[in-house]
Parts: C-alpha cells; structure tokens; sequence
C-alpha cells in the first residue's frame, strides 16, 4: 500500500488563483522528488457544521474556501526522504504562500492507507 499525506487549508477566496499557480509549482517540485500523485481541491460543497466540519477545522471565515490536499508516495520511508529534500530545495524557501494562505491554521498528518477499492 501506498503512503498518504493529507492537508487542509482555508485560502482566502480573492487568493484562489494564486493558491492554484502556487500549487502547481509547489505539486511539480513534490513530483521531481518522487511523488506519485499530489492533488489540491477546492472546496465546492464544504458546510459550515454545528459541532465539526472542514471550515471549523481551519476556522475558515467567511471569505475564505476550504482547500484539501493530498500526496502520495510508495511508501512512508519514500515519504520520509522525499519530504526533506522538498524542505530543503531553494525554491521553497520563500515567504510567496505567507501573502496567499495562514499556514498556522493548516491540518495536516501522514497517513497509512488500509483500503483502496
């Protein structure tokens, strides 16, 4: 089985297209290193839940869409080598996603697929 990184993020909806050029720049450099697939989607049918939902997760406000992103790699150890060189690679070391999204309100975490039908 694969290994998956999941993350969600509430962009600003002025900020969309922005969020999206930056994605794939940020997506062709996760793929140079190894990545098998990144995906960003924008939130289209995202409520806002009484108790939990996306939007409270990230405290979206009112102008903001809900984005969620995932990557996958063959494995966690890929995973692991591939995350660091990304970290490491110049091209990311710029404040550019500061001025487009709050990373403090960013979810993320790996996860370790255990059904793929």
């Amino acid at each position: 089985m694969p290994y998956v990184d999941g993350f969600i993020v509430a962009v600003p909806k002025q900020n969309i297209e922005a969020y999206k050029a930056f994605s794939a720049t940020t997506g062709a450099i996760w793929k140079s290193y190894g990545a098998k697939e990144y995906v960003e989607c924008v939130g289209d049918d995202v409520p806002y839940g009484e108790v939990t939902s996306f939007p409270r997760a990230v405290q979206a406000k009112e102008d903001e869409v809900v984005v969620f992103s995932w990557i996958v790699y063959d494995s966690r150890k890929d995973r692991d080598e591939i995350v660091e060189k990304v970290m490491a690679d110049s091209r990311l070391q710029g404040d550019e996603w500061k001025s487009i999204f709050d990373g403090k309100r960013m979810i993320f975490g790996g996860f370790e697929p255990f059904l793929r039908l």
